[in-house]
């Protein structure tokens, strides 16, 4: 049997996952980053992407927008501004939000190139938690 640790996701609203788990991987802002019992101390921040939560029985996939994620000797805590199942993520909206972020990047506008990005990346990274590319 695998080793556990306890993770926490918690964002602006609610704890969003509190259990025991294996393995997290996460979308660190250098790199994926995976995190097993016994990882060493880290304090890092995250990127709008996919969270992979290993857990004895299952993977469960999360999005997650950007955060940070603090790791001790028995817990990982995520604090992200949104964190999302896949059960929770509304495809129609989704959809929409892609198409928008797409058409305010190709209209060549003088618009905020960077919030553009990361709604395109949000909306991506939600489609594709969701089963949706």
């Amino acid at each position: 049997m695998a080793k556990t640790f306890r993770l926490q996701i918690v964002t602006p609203e609610k704890v969003e996952f509190d259990e025991e788990v294996e393995v997290v991987v996460a979308p660190g802002i250098d790199g994926e980053l995976g995190i097993m019992a016994g990882h060493l101390p880290l304090i890092t921040r995250l990127k709008i992407g996919v969270l992979r939560i290993l857990t004895a029985s299952e993977e469960i996939t999360m999005a997650v927008s950007e955060g940070y994620m603090e790791v001790t000797r028995d817990k990982v805590l995520i604090l992200a501004e949104a964190a999302e199942l896949p059960e929770e993520i509304d495809v129609e909206r989704a959809l929409e939000a892609k198409r928008r972020a797409e058409e305010r990047l190709a209209s060549g506008d003088k618009i905020d190139f960077a919030r553009a990005q990361a709604a395109l990346l949000r909306a991506m990274t939600r489609l594709k938690v969701a089963g949706r590319k």
